[in-house]
């Protein structure tokens, strides 16, 4: 059953699951992420070398909760259950789980009271350590060949070990960054426990994704959306490193982009790359289909469908696409396929919102749909792309269409722009573009009374965001300097007419949200 150098993870429904493939990739050794209830045969046929079970919000106690595939226990290979994972392990191999009277979240310290190959040269008894907690439920008793090798005051069985079938549980999540010594813990499992070498690497990756394009792509044309974000841009130097012209990118500029965005996207893919490139400028026709238009999901529906109409026609007068390039990333995938979810026909291009037609009869290309966005970031430099391109923050399809709450006007498309313009180069002066995941301007749909000078005004408030995060699944407000706000404020007014008034939004990223809208 084994591979020498790939992690499985079954997701049990945590928020966090992606987390645990990031620290395990950050060793340097490729995982996957597939939902519990997997078929054996899957199991089997992915030959990991390990297996890592995730947290997830169900009880061990109830009668139907998901459990492990026997298969996962059966050929003998190493396993880590995280929080719920050590309470299934304990559940199905002899031990006993009960609903507690007292719940554990949070931060929590947790005392090192034996030793075990998953501690080795990472904790040791006697030690005390941070961890971070997050469950309702307690073990009140480890199966035949296990041992407690720490405990913390509402877990006396918050890390167990069986040294012999290489077997472990922690009651806490070591893929947070709560957990300080949590990566060093995941490092252990894959390699002191797993034994797998870290030859995951990019410049691997690069090689073997451009074999495998070149394999499926055959002698066949792709066509492809392009935006100019991160994920669409990587996506066709991969697919034109592998193929040259039989690749064609279609770039459609509907107008909602930042300021003069579509023009640089053009300008580098044209001119510097030499990717073939059809533009389509057609802002008016997005613009017509979005008068009187509120409702956000609405907004997202007519600019996909809009998109979609577009992209087909310029793909249509390229003439014989066979494949249709995605960028779709390991995210994407396992939200299609996760725990809470079921398949996902939504097309990936920057907009993320539609369907693809079925008419236009293409197979799909997905290079990147192994790789988190970090590592996306990665194999952009590996394949020479900007890092002022590559460290580009996040961009929601609908553009700023979602950031203009009310009617979308032309007059309000370019106060917005402006305004976020501002907003991003001052950014970029201070120094601070790059220490936030994420920054934006909006236009609220209020207008406020002002005096500007000896002229009363009667102009739009614009809204601006920014936060910090180490993941893009949860976020905190970044704690801009009053000055720098107040002078950010003052160049938006002098300059955008038609704005009188800044704000700043000091509102956090809630858990388990993807991005920013």
């Amino acid at each position: 059953m084994s591979d020498p150098g790939r992690v499985l993870i079954l997701d049990f429904g945590s928020q966090v699951t992606q987390l645990i493939a990031r620290r395990v990739r950050e060793a340097g050794v490729y995982s996957e992420i597939m939902p519990f209830s997997v078929a054996e045969h899957a199991i089997r046929s992915f030959a990991p070398a390990a297996v890592i079970l995730s947290g997830g919000p169900d009880s061990v106690t109830r009668g139907e909760a998901p459990r492990v595939p026997p298969a996962v226990f059966e050929e003998g290979v190493p396993v880590l259950g995280i929080c719920y994972g050590e309470q299934t392990i304990c559940s199905q191999l002899g031990g006993a789980v009960e609903s507690a009277d007292e719940r554990e979240f949070g931060r929590a310290f947790v005392d090192v009271t034996g030793t075990c190959r998953l501690f080795d040269g990472v904790w040791s008894p006697g030690e005390r350590h941070q961890v971070w907690m997050s469950h309702g439920d307690r073990i009140t008793a480890i199966p035949d060949g296990f041992r407690v090798v720490a405990t913390s005051s509402g877990s006396p069985f918050a890390a167990i070990a069986d040294d012999a079938r290489r077997i472990y549980g922690v009651q806490f999540h070591p893929e947070v960054v709560h957990t300080p010594d949590g990566a060093r813990l995941i490092g252990s499992f894959v390699h002191q426990v797993a034994g797998i070498a870290s030859d995951w690497s990019m410049a691997a990756f690069r090689a073997r994704a451009v074999e495998s394009i070149r394999t499926r792509v055959g002698s066949g044309r792709v066509v492809m959306g392009l935006s100019g974000g991160v994920d669409s841009s990587v996506t066709a130097l991969l697919l034109h490193e592998a193929i040259g012209a039989r690749l064609t990118c279609v770039l459609v500029d509907h107008g909602l982009m930042r300021l003069d965005e579509a023009r640089d996207v053009e300008h580098l893919f044209r001119r510097h790359y030499s990717i073939p490139l059809v533009v389509r400028h057609v802002p008016d026709l997005f613009l017509e289909r979005l008068a009187g238009v509120t409702a956000p999901e609405d907004k997202r529906r007519i600019i996909g469908s809009t998109f979609i109409d577009v992209f087909e026609e310029a793909a249509g007068a390229i003439g014989g696409a066979d494949f249709l390039g995605q960028g779709t990333l390991y995210p994407d995938v396992i939200e299609s396929v996760s725990f809470h979810g079921g398949p996902s026909s939504t097309i990936k291009s920057h907009h993320n919102v539609g369907g693809l037609p079925e008419r236009m009869n293409l197979e799909l290309v997905e290079p990147l749909r192994e790789l988190f966005k970090d590592e996306v970031r990665e194999l952009g430099r590996e394949l020479g792309l900007p890092d002022a391109l590559l460290n580009r923050h996040p961009f929601p399809g609908p553009g700023l269409a979602i950031r203009i709450p009310g009617k979308v006007t032309p007059e309000r498309v370019a106060l917005l722009q402006r305004a976020d313009a501002i907003f991003i180069d001052e950014l970029k002066s201070a120094g601070l573009y790059d220490a936030i995941w994420q920054a934006f301007a909006v236009l609220l749909p209020v207008r406020t009374v002002g005096v500007m000078g000896d002229e009363r005004t009667y102009e739009h408030v614009c809204s601006l965001r920014a936060v910090t995060s180490t993941d893009g699944m949860t976020a905190d407000v970044f704690a801009f300097d009053h000055a720098f706000l107040g002078h950010v404020a003052s160049r938006i007014v002098n300059e955008v007419r038609g704005i009188n008034r800044v704000t700043y939004d000091i509102t956090s990223k809630p858990p388990g949200t993807i991005e920013w809208e």
